[in-house]
């Protein structure tokens, strides 16, 4: 064994002294830096992934962090760059809320929510409406009626 290499034990000790929360914490840090560099190199999905990771890991660590410390990673989501609209794929699934526009054919976007396939992929088999409590939403586009 070289000079200053561990011991199967001596690295079994290490492990057992980690705290899961000290490696979320530097795993949710290093996730934010990242995102803030992809978002700057224009590598919207990258950053997306980081974001959703970030905000999927926040709610492990209540409880077992500073509460000021996760506010403070509560604030550095909410203040990552939204997307743009100029970052939709064409055929990416949406789902917009809206209030009717001047013309029949036109609306107001209040919100527009990507990355909403997994809702709208569960569905009763062979049916275009989805049901969500008391969201009831056709599935399609170009005029179909939907909302509450």
């Amino acid at each position: 064994m070289a000079e200053g290499e561990l011991t199967p034990e001596q690295l079994a000790e290490q492990i057992k002294a980690l705290k899961v929360s000290d490696l979320l914490l530097s795993t949710v840090s290093t996730l934010g830096q990242l995102a803030y560099v992809k978002v700057d190199a224009n590598q919207l999905d990258e950053a997306r992934l980081a974001i959703d990771s970030i905000a999927a890991l926040l709610p492990s660590l209540e409880g077992h962090v500073d509460e000021q410390l996760l506010r403070d990673f509560n604030q550095m989501l909410d203040h990552m760059p939204p997307l743009s609209l100029g970052d939709l794929k064409p055929g990416q699934a949406l789902i917009v809320v809206s209030t009717e526009g001047a013309k029949p054919s036109e609306v107001t976007a209040i919100a527009v929510l990507a990355g909403v396939e997994p809702i709208l992929e569960a569905r009763p088999k062979g049916s275009n409406q989805v049901v969500l409590g008391p969201w009831n939403m056709t599935v399609g586009g170009g005029g179909e009626e939907g909302g509450p």
